[in-house]
């Protein structure tokens, strides 16, 4: 299958700068097989049924973006991966500019020493204090991150100056609780207390994930056959109580309904690798694209991803491509709003697509 599969024409215009205020009243286009719907957000409760369990990602997305100085040569960073305590792969500009043993530095008494250089941009480093050399301990990092790094937007939100106050809420979801992303999971970001409220009053069960969405979500496919293309690593985990939320409902006839494609992977990481939902953690870059089955997963919940993108892929292969293709555009001619900030589009799984399908 070839990269330009997946590619559309995408006027500039189309992207979200800003989210909708309130959240919930983002628009939301409903594909069910070959009928295309236009609600809202907030229709969601009447979209599902009681004993459904919806799941959420529950990462928190920290100050990944970092402004730094080798000597006089200005160094841009973006925290990729957490490689424990404070250790970091990051993407730098220019990385030509890293080299081993080169310190970064940041501001007072916030630093990092090059550990090495890989392909594509990526720095391994490891923060420090400039004064003493010393490395620096978890939380002396999380504060210097907290001080000195800024919201990781992505690439297609222009702001002058970076990002601003308002985007340090806006580009995190109402779910955020375990700091580790470094881009939101931004089918989150529709939520609002009062549609979980009325969501839960609908019979409609919430559980939470954690998948540590990492700067790896940008990067483009840079090769013409897709199988040939390699995923970074994020690392994920379901709790004991979400697996057994999800087999409950599931064994009671409710579906399981992804919000996000950060939820999704991690669910069906863990089904590829047991069979089954359980508890989980590991690491997983997993890679979906037509032709893989679902097993895990019925429904998803998505915003509207990037052309000839590995989330484009996704959405392919779990609806279908040409129901893909016809829902993307119905909403480039209806003035949706695309990518982080925009609206969100509602999947059914492509019953040809579930796991144990007959393959044809």
């Amino acid at each position: 299958m070839k990269l330009s599969d997946f590619d559309y024409e995408l006027p500039p215009e189309a992207i979200a700068a800003e989210p909708a205020r309130p959240r919930h009243a983002a628009r939301l286009l409903d594909l069910e097989g070959d009928a295309i719907y236009d609600r809202i957000v907030r229709d969601l409760p009447s979209l599902l049924r009681p004993g459904d369990v919806l799941v959420v990602n529950n990462t928190r997305v920290i100050p990944a973006r970092l402004a730094g100085r080798r000597g006089e040569a200005g160094i841009g960073v973006t925290l990729h991966k957490h490689e424990g305590g404070a250790d970091w792969q990051v993407f730098a500009k220019p990385a030509r500019k890293c080299r081993p043993d080169d310190v970064i530095l940041f501001g007072a008494g916030f630093a990092a020493r090059v550990r090495g250089r890989g392909e594509g941009g990526e720095v391994g480093i490891t923060f420090i204090d400039p004064d003493s050399g010393d490395t620096l301990d978890p939380a002396a990092v999380e504060t210097g991150l907290a001080t000195h790094g800024s919201m990781p937007l992505p690439p297609y939100i222009r702001r002058l100056d970076g990002s601003t106050s308002a985007d340090d809420k806006d580009y995190q979801t109402m779910f955020a609780a375990q700091a580790g992303a470094v881009a939101a999971p931004t089918a989150g970001l529709h939520f609002t207390p009062e549609l979980t409220s009325a969501l839960q009053e609908a019979g409609v069960a919430i559980a939470e994930v954690t998948l540590h969405v990492g700067a790896g979500t940008f990067l483009p496919v840079t090769v013409d056959n897709i199988a040939e293309h390699r995923m970074h690593a994020e690392w994920g985990q379901i709790p004991a109580a979400t697996a057994s939320r999800i087999n409950a409902a599931r064994s009671e006839g409710g579906r399981v309904v992804s919000v996000g494609t950060t939820s999704l992977r991690i669910l069906e990481a863990c089904f590829a690798a047991h069979g089954e939902v359980c508890e989980f953690a590991a690491e997983t870059d997993i890679f979906i694209t037509p032709g893989s089955r679902f097993g895990a997963v019925d429904m998803l919940l998505t915003n509207f991803h990037l052309p000839k993108s590995t989330l484009l892929m996704l959405v392919s292969a779990f609806a279908g491509m040409q129901p893909i293709r016809d829902a993307y555009a119905h909403a480039l001619d209806g003035g949706y709003r695309f990518f982080s900030y925009g609206d969100a589009c509602l999947l059914r799984l492509d019953p040809a697509a579930r796991a144990g399908a007959d393959a044809g």
